[in-house]
């Protein structure tokens, strides 16, 4: 197959991307609060960075913290730094590292394979994945997106052999290690290696090894981990050899699930492209099963085999890990993205529709999103859904906008309208979830509110204790107080007077830790089954 002949966008079509990124990836980012540990804990980190000015060691309540690398954190630092500390500045370096990746998208494809830019884009824009961590204040969406620009890069350079693209390999490859670790240079390594392997193409290879190139990559991630090594010598220890190798091989943090987890969570991680995705895969199988290594002989069929390679990789790699977080394979969605728009393209192309089943169950699977975003709210509250006069309106809804989207398949102009229709289906999703989910969110989940009536009861520092409280709990506290939190069960119980943030009903228990001191009880939070407490001196 030639190179696709479309017509490059126009302008109209960029800034309709710009309205879809916009709100997509930065609507509601401050909605709720820093949900999690994970969250509260790096925002944390990058503020104490900021305040002592310290670019090397991430500490946490002054302490050391060497889990991660630096580039989020030097991200946040920034953000904090022009904008203020907040949960919306704490999550924009992974909204802004998601809208650089949707942009690098679109000007590869308007380069590479004109007349699909606006496609790729906005369906790697709408996916659930990227527009959930986009919303995330965490290490996956740097790492994705310097991982995703660099293969792109590689591949841009495969087809010209223009070594500035080699050197943008090396680049991202470097920022991808800084944001977490050695996976962004040994998962590029065996993308690029099997690509090269199915093609039979050995000198891309040492074509690759390209020294200057090797040399940037260095120059960029080695400076880093060295000071921070020679700061804190138990560093590589702790993070390569624990954070890496032991995450991988043995459940160190319970994290373990079954092999086969990634498989719905990737299938959902593409939502609401993933019936699509199935087809897209399925053919792209077909045809190197049918015609072998020939059906990868031009640069088109090149392409859908290299991203073929970029999404199964991640996805097999992590399933074969010991500890499973769902972010783990956040770099494959990108490449799913791009094999959705590459099957859409061809189609385009061949004058093709889409059959009736494959509009059917897109139209379906949109509608089922659409019903799950009106009841989002329902759902955050109880984590199951309530079957009332409200649901069966939203079931309705959801059911008309399913036969509309299959109507607007189904005819002429279909695959044209797939990508818009779909896209503005899921801002409507984004625009239900952050106006009706996120504040019960931020009630259950966040500890914004608690952190607040905390405040409340007292305008000036005072020490902060729990007892039966989480992790997550006291991550958020933290953040949100900016002090350290004691806890009782670790025997950390403070000599002065102090508030403690317990666990329901935990009166009792609390006053038999501190004999002789009165404990008195102030307020609950029944969202989150907390109540606060105030032990005298």
């Amino acid at each position: 197959m030639n190179q696709l002949k479309i017509n490059p966008q126009s302008r109209t079509d960029m800034l309709l991307l710009i309205a879809f990124c916009g709100f997509l990836l930065f609507y509601g980012l401050g909605a709720f609060g820093l949900v999690g540990a994970d969250e509260p804990r790096y925002a944390q980190i990058g503020r104490e960075m900021l305040a002592r000015g310290d670019w090397i060691t991430p500490t946490l309540l002054g302490k050391p913290w060497l889990e991660k690398p630096v580039l989020y954190y030097w991200q946040a630092m920034i953000v904090f730094r022009v904008q203020g500390v907040g949960d919306g500045a704490a999550r924009l370096p992974s909204a802004l590292d998601a809208a650089v990746l949707v942009a690098a998208i679109f000007f590869f494809l308007r380069r590479f394979r004109p007349g699909s830019e606006l496609d790729g884009a906005l369906i790697t824009a709408s996916s659930a994945a990227v527009i959930g961590f986009a919303h995330a204040a965490a290490t996956d969406m740097p790492l994705a997106a310097c991982f995703s620009i660099g293969l792109l890069a590689w591949y841009a350079w495969y087809e010209t052999r223009h070594e500035a693209y080699l050197a943008a390999f090396y680049v991202f490859v470097a920022l991808g290690t800084l944001a977490k670790g050695p996976v962004a240079p040994a998962l590029s390594a065996v993308i690029v290696f099997l690509f090269v392997a199915a093609k039979r193409d050995w000198r891309a290879i040492l074509a690759t090894l390209w020294l200057p190139g090797i040399i940037l990559y260095l120059a960029m991630a080695l400076p880093w981990y060295v000071a921070v090594q020679l700061r804190n010598p138990g560093f590589f220890r702790l993070f390569i050899l624990e954070h890496n190798l032991s995450r991988f091989s043995r459940d160190v943090y319970h994290h373990q699930q079954p092999f086969w987890f990634y498989v719905p969570v990737f299938l959902l991680a593409l939502a609401p492209w993933t019936i699509i995705l199935i087809a897209a895969v399925a053919e792209r199988i077909r045809l190197l099963a049918s015609e072998g290594k020939e059906a990868f002989s031009n640069n088109d069929d090149s392409w859908s085999l290299f991203l073929l390679i970029w999404m199964l990789v991640p996805v097999f790699f992590f399933s074969a890990s010991q500890s499973k977080l769902p972010g783990y394979i956040l770099p494959a969605v990108p490449a799913a993205s791009l094999l959705v728009a590459e099957y859409l393209a061809v189609r385009r192309l061949e004058k093709l529709k889409l059959s009736a089943s494959l509009a059917v169950a897109h139209g379906a699977f949109c509608g089922l999103l659409l019903f799950v975003a009106l009841s989002a709210a329902s759902l955050a509250a109880s984590h199951r859904l309530h079957w009332t006069s409200a649901s069966f309106r939203a079931l309705a809804e959801s059911a008309l906008v399913a036969v509309a989207i299959v109507a607007a398949l189904m005819s002429r102009t279909g695959l044209r309208l797939i990508t818009r229709a779909t896209a503005f289906t899921v801002v409507i999703c984004v625009f239900l979830i952050v106006r009706f989910a996120a504040p019960v969110i931020d009630a259950t989940q966040s500890e914004r509110p608690v952190a607040e009536r905390i405040e409340a009861f007292s305008h000036e520092p005072v020490p902060l204790a729990e007892f039966r409280a989480t992790r997550q709990q006291e991550y958020g506290l933290e953040f949100y107080l900016d002090r350290a939190v004691s806890r009782y069960e670790d025997g950390n119980v403070p000599m002065g007077a102090h508030l403690v943030v317990a666990a329901q009903n935990s009166q009792t228990a609390v006053a038999q830790l501190v004999p002789g001191r009165r404990v008195s009880y102030l307020t609950s939070i029944p969202p989150q089954k907390l109540d606060l407490y105030w032990v005298g001196k």
